[in-house]
């Protein structure tokens, strides 16, 4: 099995741990249980520290973690990778209002964290109904809510 993280260019990671962890759940410090060699390799990186300031961990330890790395220069054009958030949960019997409901008020609460939105798109599709918003986050990386 390969551990992995997913490592995110900042220019300020303490901002996008706050706005991340907040939009994931994610936690600032690695989850005591289940016990694995990444865990105890984050743990004594903590060095008596409470939390990371820059690294997210999923709470209950099944997700990846994420490492928000200082890097000197600004985001550069389109990313080449980003996360979709589903409030929907995917669940395509969803009626139509429902979901924009849910995803309305996900970018409400993003928005208030820091996030803007780029764009909406809405097809009202029977077999495959699509509501999204396309987002980027306090440092302007593109995430899309659906």
């Amino acid at each position: 099995m390969v551990f992995w993280q997913l490592t995110i260019d900042a220019n300020d990671p303490a901002v996008l741990a706050r706005f991340w962890g907040e939009a994931l759940g994610y936690v600032r410090s690695p989850p005591a249980e289940p016990e694995t060699t990444w865990d105890a390799h984050y743990h004594a990186r903590l060095e008596g520290q409470a939390a990371f300031v820059d690294r997210l961990f999923d709470p209950d330890g099944l997700r990846p973690p994420i490492w928000f790395q200082e890097v000197p220069e600004g985001k550069a054009g389109k990313n080449r990778l980003h996360l979709d958030l589903y409030p929907t949960g995917r669940d395509r019997s969803l009626p139509m209002d429902r979901r924009v409901d849910l995803v309305e008020a996900k970018v409400a609460e993003l928005t208030r964290l820091g996030a803007s939105v780029e764009h909406r798109t809405r097809h009202d599709d029977p077999e495959d109904p699509i509501y999204f918003a396309v987002m980027h986050d306090p440092e302007g990386n593109e995430f899309c809510i659906g």
